[in-house]
Parts: C-alpha cells; structure tokens; sequence
C-alpha cells in the first residue's frame, strides 16, 4: 500500500452525465497580465523571465480585454496570473477596472516583497474575489528547491497570513510533481493551521510543458493513488480540495462513492458539474495577447489585438474540438468516463503532440471490465 492508500475498484457505467454548456462561455478565464516574475520555479509554465515582455498588452489594450471579458455570457470568473502580476505597476488599476465590470475577480501572485500589507488592504477595498499563492512544501527546504529562490518559504507564509488578516478570502495551490508527492501529507497538516479561513487547496498535477519535465511526472499508478488519498482527506479537513490537470480525480470520486454504496447518479451530476478541461470551460490570455485553451496548452487560436476573445473562444476549430467528447482518440475516446473526464488534454499535447490523444497519465483500461490495474 503506498502512502496515501490503496485504489478503490468501482463500476465504470453510470449515466451519460452533462455538465454545463461550455460552448459559449468558460467558467473560467486566466489572464496573464505580465510573464515577469522573480522566482525561478522548476515547473513554471511560463518559463517567467525577470523583465517584462515589451510587446505586453497596455494599460488601455486590457481596459479593452476586460471589457470584451465583461462581454462573456454568462460572466467568467476572471483571474490575473503571470509571471507575477505585481510585476505590473498598473495591476490595481487592472483590478478595480475588472471588478467596476462586475467581473468577480482573482489574483494569483508570487510570493515576493512587492505583496505589501497596503497593497492586500487595497485589494480587499477594491472588492478582490480571491487570492492564492502557491505553497509546494511543508519545509524550506523542499519548497525553496521548488522556487528556486531561497527564503521564498517563510515569504509565501508571510503573505498568507498578511493575506488572511486583510480579510482576503484564500486559496493555495500545489504543484504536484514527484519533487514533493510524498510530502503531501505532510502540506495538508500544515494548511490546517489556516483553518478555517482557507477556502480552499488546489492540486496542480504536472504537465510537462514551460519549464515543467516529462521526468517529473508520477506514473498513472502514483496519480490513481494520489487521487484516492485526497477523496478521503477531503471528508476530513475543513477546507474544499479540487485537482487542477488532474481530471481523472472526477473519476476516481464516482467510483469511490458507488464503491461505498453512495447515490452514483448524484456522484455524476456533482462530477458533471465540475467537468471543465482545457478549452472547455477554461480559456487563457497570454501577456501578448494570444488566446489558449488553457496556460497549460499553448496553442494560440488568435490574438485578442485582431479578433475579440469571445469570438475565439467560441468558434475556434480547436476550442471546438475540445469540448467535444466524441473527438477524444485512445482509451480517453473509449472511456465511460469521457464526458465527466476526459483527460487531461494539456498533458496528451505535452506527451504526444496531438490534445486529442489519451492521456498519458491514467491508469484505467476502459476495454476491461472495470479494472484498475494493480492494487498497492
């Protein structure tokens, strides 16, 4: 048994479970206002650069892309990453704009001496829907080798708790790589001391892309045992837990509930309802303007200084192709599972080169009947 518990079998059928209609709007847009960035992280994205990009949208060009955003139908839930968005000198300005639109608005930056307590404060006046920084270690020295900046540990808790005593509603995330998978536990006990005010732990799971390695990966059986380990931790801490790149997490839930003798029908409409995926629900801004499925799937579709961002989204081939489940290949396009899951698509286009193949990372065989693979 490995260190977050053993897999549970389940039946593989269940209803063929609709989420929302992502085909005019993603739940979901991520901006990134600036690739600038002071850290040095193994698995950036991005592959951040410590200046700014000369060819960044402007001030007035993001008045314009919030406005295009505002546009949406219904509204996404917008948040502004990078880099760093406080490497951006006018970011408040972008801030107090969005929300003036009525766009509930998240924030995303480093961890890094530009987050003042005064700047927390004025978000907090502005109205900001939600902060998160990004906490991969339970130690310094796990974390610091992470970010590659030592002393960025104690830095990220000092924001958090700057953060939670300006009253701002609080997130972290973690990236899951097998730098830090048997130190997992080991984060949760340390988010606890949050509590209650954390709202919520959000587990990136590694596509190798940017800076991130095909090496880092965990194997299909490293992530089914994560996910399982979270489905239990999850009816334990006080704070919600979601997996980001980790949709197979939505199949492992449903397989778990009926395993326990759950509603599966509610287990599917619950899954359903969280069904987003790369281009499907999910749409990303880069610093220059192009527009991605996701920051994780760098495919540019367009460019929001020629064509407006609603437009691409909606009637991108790719952005099409991806949200619909009959154009999945492999064992993702044979899985019962596909319209709750699908896989992650970033990780096929990392792994493969095709965001339509399987994903790499997962460990059921739909041919079989129900099978896992190996139990441990």
């Amino acid at each position: 048994m490995g260190a977050f518990g053993g897999a549970a079998s389940g039946p593989e059928g269940g209803p063929a479970a609709q989420g929302p209609d992502y085909s005019l709007a993603p739940l979901v847009l991520f901006w990134e206002v600036t690739r600038a960035c002071a850290l040095k992280c193994l698995h950036c994205q991005a592959a951040a650069q410590p200046f700014r990009h000369p060819l960044e949208l402007t001030l007035q060009e993001g008045f314009r892309l919030l406005q295009d955003i505002a546009s949406f139908e219904p509204r996404p839930v917008l948040v502004l990453t990078g880099g760093d968005p406080f490497m951006r000198p006018d970011l408040l300005d972008l801030v107090a704009y969005s929300l003036s639109l009525g766009l509930r608005t998240a924030l995303s930056p480093s961890a890094t001496r530009l987050v003042t307590r005064h700047a927390l404060q004025r978000l907090r006046a502005l109205g900001l829907s939600r902060i998160s920084f990004s906490l991969d270690g339970p130690s310094p020295q796990v974390h610091d080798a992470f970010r590659g900046v030592r002393g960025s540990f104690l830095r990220t808790v000092e924001c958090i708790r700057d953060a939670l005593d300006a009253g701002l509603p609080l997130q972290v995330n973690t990236t899951v790589s097998r730098h830090n998978v048997r130190d997992l536990p080991r984060i949760a006990d340390f988010l606890l001391s949050f509590a209650p005010r954390l709202l919520l732990w959000d587990l990136f799971f590694l596509v190798p892309t940017g800076r991130g390695r095909r090496e880092d990966l965990l194997s299909p059986e490293e992530h089914e045992d994560v996910y399982n380990w979270l489905y239990t931790l999850a009816r334990e801490v006080p704070f919600r837990i979601k997996t980001t790149l980790g949709q197979h997490y939505r199949r492992v839930y449903i397989q778990r509930a009926a395993a326990e003798g759950q509603d599966p029908q509610r287990a599917w409409r619950e899954m359903a309802m969280a069904a987003t995926n790369d281009g499907k629900g999910v749409c990303f801004v880069s610093h220059i303007g192009e527009v991605y499925p996701s920051g994780f799937l760098p495919l540019p579709c367009g460019n929001v200084r020629e064509q407006s961002v609603v437009s691409i989204y909606r009637t991108s081939p790719v952005f099409r192709a991806l949200r619909d489940p009959a154009r999945l290949k492999g064992k993702c396009g044979r899985c019962p599972f596909k319209t709750v899951c699908g896989g992650c698509r970033a990780r096929a286009y990392a792994c493969a080169g095709d965001y339509l193949q399987e994903d790499p990372s997962c460990l059921l065989q739909p041919e079989g009947s129900g099978d896992l693979g190996p139990t441990w």
